[in-house]
């Protein structure tokens, strides 16, 4: 199992957007400048985003993004399944096929593991991370640095 930088940055995008939900629509622009993460790569996520429900977009002048239904209703586990990031743990992608179509040894184990990372997630909000202490000290931190005109050092990414 691995969650890919696809998923990381998408949490990290939504969170980013979250924080900044009281500002009207967030622009790729000023997530792509506060997180480090391309403009382009942004755009390949939030298509998947959207067509998920998970953010809505806002056209026109003051238009960009924002997030569909609110903070508490998004689970960090909704936002890396809607980029398709897997959260399997098994070689076989579940399918019990591992063991030359057999169930594998340790098959049930990493099912099972599986299920707990999905269950983790889904039980962590983007409202429940927007009110963290230590989250709220990186936004503060990448306000600032993007007001100055620079890119911030540390990214929410590696709070998560």
């Amino acid at each position: 199992m691995r969650l890919t930088t696809k998923g990381r940055y998408a949490v990290t995008a939504m969170l980013d957007l979250a924080l900044h939900e009281d500002q009207g629509p967030i622009t790729l622009a000023d997530i792509s400048m506060r997180q480090g993460v391309s403009i382009s790569y942004l755009e390949q996520l939030f298509a998947k985003l959207r067509r998920s429900k998970l953010v809505e977009s806002v056209r026109g002048p003051g238009g960009g993004y924002r997030l569909a239904g609110g903070a508490g209703a998004i689970s960090v586990a909704q936002i890396v399944e809607a980029v398709n990031d897997s959260m399997d743990a098994t070689r076989c992608m579940g399918k019990g096929d591992c063991q030359h179509g057999e169930v594998c040894l340790t098959h049930h184990l990493w099912s099972d593991l599986s299920d707990r990372l999905r269950q983790f997630l889904s039980d962590i909000t983007l409202a429940d991370l927007v009110s963290r202490d230590d989250i709220q000290r990186v936004r503060s931190r990448q306000d600032r640095g993007c007001s100055n005109g620079h890119e911030s050092v540390v990214n929410l990414e590696r709070i998560i």
